[in-house]
């Protein structure tokens, strides 16, 4: 376990590629409104990674938590239209202050704004690869967010946690670091006497009896600890070192120093349009599938054809992501349909063949096909 833990230390410390998140609670003061400080530490231990010749992406909330003080809101709103509003503000703002601290160290930095679509949709997904290793190989440190001026319930994503380790698949880092208010993972609550810090954890079993909690205690960020150990599995199950500390500790932690938790990595790279199809949408309907299309979708790898589908639910348009249900009404895969639901009902039962003759060409097509489809291990937890 030593021999592991040093050569993991080693890892970090010399990872070439890095994405850090960032959280409202670490930017801003208590009544909204960008603290000056952290941000210039921040910014600091950024550059001075990016002196030593290490790439950095920066997945920073605290748009909302920005535009909060300007706007005349006292705290973080609850519904989506003045939080939007607060965004549209606070965007500018926090890429403000980003922009100047970069150039004082001779840095160039480049706003990236995502939607799930944007790396679900295949077209969308390549444009958005494209363009944040661009701008790496140019030597910007992009900064990326959610686009929550114009998002919907992309808005209440779990504050970027979940983002940055899907950002990091994207860009193919070596480490993600997730900077909270708490100094790492406890093996109960961090401000009572008694609690550990967890220095390691190798596999998710690992935390099997620990209670992570939920919310940070700012109010100003939307996510806590247990978005970030979701974000922290997601990484680590598709090869990239997961580092969570305070946002004071990042210079030691790029340095490779003892402090905070470290998550290990756990397996090798999976396609990031599948990760994000996994982890960053919900269904916008659901196709009930007969036994035969479960097997061959779920052990087969198979794509969905319209012949083993028994029953269609929901409202959605032909790209959006859908739910594929066994008989049982159990999640068993979520997929890009091909379809939209009120073309669908007509075509259950039938074979392609068959479809493309009355039909036309058009429709000896795949419900969803096998690359546009990820298998779920159990029912898909959603979000609150």
């Amino acid at each position: 376990m030593a021999d592991d833990d040093a050569r993991t230390r080693s890892a970090v410390a010399t990872a070439p590629r890095v994405v850090v998140k960032v959280g409202s609670s670490s930017l801003t003061t208590a009544h909204g409104g960008l603290d000056d400080g952290p941000v210039a530490s921040l910014v600091d231990a950024l550059a001075k990674a990016r002196a030593a010749g290490r790439e950095v992406v920066l997945v920073s909330s605290g748009a909302i938590a920005a535009g909060l003080a300007p706007l005349g809101l006292p705290r973080r709103p609850r519904d989506l239209a003045r939080q939007q509003a607060a965004a549209s503000v606070g965007q500018g703002l926090l890429m403000a202050h980003y922009t100047a601290a970069f150039a004082g160290h001779g840095l160039r930095v480049g706003q990236v704004l995502l939607t799930v679509d944007d790396v679900t949709r295949r077209s969308h997904y390549r444009n958005a690869y494209r363009t944040l290793h661009q701008l790496l190989a140019l030597g910007v440190v992009p900064i990326v967010n959610e686009n929550d001026t114009v998002a919907t319930h992309e808005i209440r994503f779990g504050d970027n946690d979940r983002l940055a380790a899907l950002v990091a698949q994207l860009v193919h880092a070596d480490l993600l670091v997730l900077l909270s208010d708490i100094d790492g993972l406890y093996d109960g609550n961090p401000h009572r006497a008694g609690s550990t810090r967890i220095a390691d954890v190798h596999d998710p079993t690992d935390l099997a009896g620990v209670d992570i909690g939920s919310a940070g205690r700012s109010g100003l960020g939307s996510g806590g600890m247990v978005t970030k150990v979701e974000a922290a599995t997601i990484a680590t199950g598709s090869g990239v070192d997961v580092v969570l500390a305070s946002a004071p500790q990042v210079s030691a932690v790029l340095d490779g120093d003892p402090v905070g938790t470290w998550f290990h990595r756990r397996a090798s790279r999976r396609a990031t349009r599948l990760l994000w199809l996994e982890h960053a949408t919900d269904g916008m309907g659901s196709l009930t599938l007969d036994a035969g299309a479960v097997r061959a979708v779920v052990e087969r790898g198979a794509s969905l054809l319209p012949a083993g589908i028994i029953a269609v639910d929901g409202t959605f348009t032909a790209g959006d992501p859908v739910d594929l249900l066994d008989e049982a009404g159990h999640a068993v895969a979520r997929g890009l349909v091909n379809y939209d639901a009120a073309e669908l009902p007509a075509l259950l039962g039938r074979s392609t063949k068959d479809l493309a003759r009355e039909l036309g060409p058009e429709y000896e097509r795949e419900v969803v096909h096998r690359d546009d489809l990820v298998l779920l291990g159990s029912p898909p937890a959603r979000r609150r």
